[in-house]
């Protein structure tokens, strides 16, 4: 099932990354929750990442994967989710049709972290990221990250972008224009003719058939990952304690509503994962707790 460009110890590498990342951005979320000691929520108590695993296709020989689903329910993020998961098997015919790689073999391998954080204060704005590895017949890496303020602030939204384009400048000059297109294009709510937050980077389809490529590619997923865990939890921190009204409340209800409808009939990322044998309950989890829409 494996093209013979891939080295099974650069897969393991991925996966081990994708694991030390999950567990550095829990850990600093629950830091969050522990420092909140003012505001709105703070006699409510500090949360906690619960932690559940899954096996694909409920096959508990691990021989198809799995994952493991990591929800914190807390005083700053009413739900963040931090999912990691490994899958391999075949596509079903139907569904190999739309993926590339797979003409003439169905299997496919997919590694990779999914985060998306809703916090209770609207003031606090919610985030998603993801970072994954992807083999069919080709192989390539793809993710990003973006916001979605429910009352934006000119600063984070700059700052937040600015640490992006660090990463990309670094790697290629026009990653940051391309990605950053890309994630406008991807995350519009075509239905509703408005985008879902104020962008980020997004890519896809970095494909790699050679192993300098390959670490090329690893390397930049990484750097956007570390990107991430640094300035989300500094916008976090930084408006965690600000008051806010319910006009303020309502305004992130709705904001909510839009991101679910979004999720539920563009996000590719749902769609794979459904029709991979996934755990819908993982799968799911980007779905906010409470939603309003008008």
């Amino acid at each position: 099932m494996i093209p013979p460009h891939i080295d099974p110890n650069f897969m393991q590498d991925c996966e081990d990354f994708f694991r030390d990342f999950r567990d550095r951005l829990r850990d600093e979320l629950e830091k969050i929750e522990a420092e909140c000691d003012e505001g709105a929520f703070a006699d409510l108590p500090s949360g906690a990442f619960e932690r559940k695993r899954w096996f694909r296709n409920d096959d508990t020989s691990g021989e198809s994967g799995g994952g493991e689903m990591s929800i914190l329910r807390g005083r700053v993020f009413e739900k963040a989710g931090v999912n990691i998961s490994t899958v391999k098997g075949a596509f079903s015919p139907e569904f190999a049709a739309q993926i590339p790689g797979t003409d003439k073999n169905p299997n496919f391998y997919a590694s990779g972290v999914s985060v998306v954080i809703h916090p209770r204060s609207p003031i606090v704005p919610i985030a998603h990221m993801n970072v994954r590895h992807i083999v069919t017949g080709k192989s390539w890496f793809g993710g990003g990250g973006d916001l979605t303020p429910a009352i934006p602030f000119e600063e984070d939204n700059r700052e937040f972008h600015q640490a992006f384009q660090t990463v990309c400048d670094r790697f290629d000059p026009e990653y940051y224009d391309r990605f950053k297109q890309w994630c406008d294009e991807y995350f519009f709510i075509k239905h509703r003719n408005e985008a879902r937050g104020v962008g980020g980077v997004f890519y896809d389809y970095l494909y790699y058939d050679t192993p300098e490529k390959a670490d090329f590619f690893f390397q930049f997923t990484r750097a956007i990952a570390e990107a991430f865990l640094i300035i989300y939890p500094k916008l976090a921190r930084r408006r965690m304690r600000s008051a806010w009204t319910d006009e303020d409340k309502q305004r992130q209800l709705v904001k909510r509503g839009r991101y679910a409808e979004f999720n539920l009939v563009y996000d590719r990322g749902t769609l794979f994962g459904l029709k991979t044998g996934g755990n819908v309950e993982a799968i799911l989890m980007s779905l906010p707790p409470e939603v309003k829409w008008v």
